[in-house]
């Protein structure tokens, strides 16, 4: 296997701590975003989408896709297990991921994309062109304080997101709050029950593959 990374991007973070929760060593081919190289023909060939991660398998079948590329992984690999045991459990840990990829996670990147000047006339990944729009900005701001609360309330009552396991949830909730954070929209430190859960999960092994 061979994964495309860029140790810059938030989302390619994801599958590093994955596989790094995994106890695996994958070949990485770092992408060149700040040039725009995954814009490159040879890119595009690749992932269509020109976007990261991507996990190439040795049959020369491209992932795309953090979670996809996750699941490939946790079926390949399952121990430890970091998207469910069981039929409920497994349904938690997506219902969970879905909800802090979509609340904190893209959220976040609404703020970041439709507001970063160096991304003028780029306000989505992908190959097309799309204008920032300031209202996105606001709009995404917003929604990261909320999801911030949700957070909170949900770690007051267990000690990881999808409940007593840490999961994929987890890592996808940490990237978001540390992305957040890089655009200057920090955990408040007044929500006890997420700033202990983020100092835990910060001290991972798999945290540092930033």
């Amino acid at each position: 296997m061979k994964f495309y990374d860029c140790s810059t991007a938030p989302s390619p973070r994801r599958v590093r701590m994955f596989i790094a929760e995994k106890g695996l060593d994958i070949d990485t081919v770092q992408v060149d975003l700040r040039n725009n190289e995954q814009l490159s023909d040879w890119f595009r060939e690749l992932n269509p989408w020109c976007t990261v991660p991507v996990l190439q398998l040795d049959d020369g079948t491209a992932i795309s896709e953090a979670v996809a590329a996750c699941q490939y992984l946790e079926e390949v690999f399952p121990e430890p297990p970091l998207m469910g045991t069981d039929a409920k459990d497994r349904a938690v840990v997506a219902m969970w991921n879905h909800r802090c990829e979509i609340d904190g996670f893209l959220a976040a990147g609404e703020a970041f994309r439709n507001a970063a000047r160096g991304l003028a006339g780029r306000a989505l990944t992908g190959p097309h062109d799309y204008a920032q729009i300031a209202e996105l900005a606001a709009r995404g701001r917003e929604r990261v304080q909320r999801f911030f609360a949700t957070l909170d309330a949900r770690l007051a009552e267990h000690p990881y997101i999808a409940g007593e396991r840490y999961s994929i949830a987890d890592i996808t909730a940490q990237v978001a709050v540390d992305f957040a954070g890089w655009i200057k929209l920090a955990l408040p430190p007044d929500l006890e029950h997420a700033t202990r859960w983020h100092d835990e999960v910060s001290r991972r092994p798999s945290a540092s593959r930033k």
